[in-house]
């Protein structure tokens, strides 16, 4: 017998500001016929494909320690760089450059300072080796 994964779910103080920042960085929409709208204390969003699935839910508390999951992200579209340009434009904020022109990450927070990295490109991993 085993599980599969129904959704990750993300605490948060603003479930739909933080859901459309995700939404934006992953490219994924909102379930549908279930519009998510400001206010709400719950909001899903599902990959193009169905298979992946974020609810952010709305709790009292802010966020206080380092996450203990995070999500490392691979551009699809674009290099490591405009990919890093990218969000930083939506909202993330840099907290740890580990880049090398060999490999290696960068480490983000989103607008409510939950932590996530972006890798290399498969694509720039395969010119030059290593992450």
């Amino acid at each position: 017998m085993t599980s599969h994964i129904s959704h990750t779910s993300v605490d948060c103080r603003d479930a739909y500001a933080l859901s459309r920042f995700w939404g934006a960085v992953l490219g994924y929409d909102g379930m549908p016929g279930e519009p998510d709208e400001p206010g709400d204390e719950e909001c899903l969003l599902v990959s193009p494909d169905g298979a992946i699935r974020l609810l952010f839910i709305e709790v009292p508390e802010s966020k206080s320690t380092k996450n203990r999951v995070h999500l490392d992200l691979e551009p699809v579209d674009g290099t490591r760089e405009e990919e890093i340009e990218r969000l930083l434009g939506l909202g993330a904020t840099l907290l740890a450059d580990r880049r090398r022109p060999d490999g290696g990450w960068a480490t983000l927070a989103d607008p409510e300072g939950n932590e996530f990295c972006v890798l290399r490109t498969r694509a720039e991993r395969e010119a030059t080796g290593g992450l």
